[in-house]
């Protein structure tokens, strides 16, 4: 009889464990939705003056986190610009669709509120759009390699979902749509703030 209450005590606790590390495996996920803001640093070299435009976008994101501190963003991000581009011979706009992608580590601190920070590597790709005004002959799509860090919080109304605030930095070589004629050899900054929701499962 006492084994059997040892057994029964045994299989409850076990199921117990299993419930709460269920429970726990299914918040390790998060996805999210956000508007953005785009905010690039004008730059100048080779002779060549250049600004873009400001603008705002949209961001999407998956995380799984490894343990409650520890996890992986991956994100894909789109906005459009144009890159105004003064040079000795004359001034040339270029409109683009900007793609980012990116994977980031991330690291929180888990509560009602988490705070988070991140940084990672990603891509952004220049796609012209060849609207009258915002294109030159030759222009190209080109994709440049990109530094990414940020930080921000999720406020979490209830245990799925919640409200968050990011800023996201990158880092890169200004596109010259691989026309050397627009190559200012130079590394910009974009700013991103950002705001929307998350789902965590």
């Amino acid at each position: 009889m006492a084994r059997l209450k040892r057994l029964i005590t045994a299989s409850l606790a076990t199921l117990l464990l299993t419930s709460m590390a269920m429970a726990q495996e299914i918040r390790r996920s998060e996805v999210s939705a956000q508007g953005t803001g785009f905010f690039t640093k004008d730059t100048d070299g080779n002779g060549i003056d250049q600004d873009t435009t400001k603008t705002a976008g949209v961001l999407a994101g998956y995380r799984f986190f490894f343990n409650r501190y520890i996890g992986a963003d991956g994100s894909y991000g789109w906005a459009r610009n144009t890159l105004h581009n003064f040079t000795q011979s004359g001034d040339f706009n270029v409109q683009s669709d900007i793609h980012q992608v990116s994977g980031s580590l991330v690291v929180r601190y888990p509560g009602k509120i988490t705070p988070y920070g991140l940084a990672g590597a990603g891509a952004l790709i220049f796609n012209p759009t060849e609207n009258p005004g915002g294109f030159i002959p030759g222009a190209d799509r080109q994709t440049k390699a990109a530094f990414v860090y940020g930080g921000g919080a999720n406020i979490y109304i209830n245990e799925w979902f919640g409200i968050k605030g990011e800023y996201r930095g990158y880092v890169y070589k200004q596109p010259d749509f691989g026309l050397d004629a627009l190559n200012s050899d130079k590394f910009t900054h974009t700013a991103q703030p950002s705001v929307g929701i998350v789902f965590r499962f």
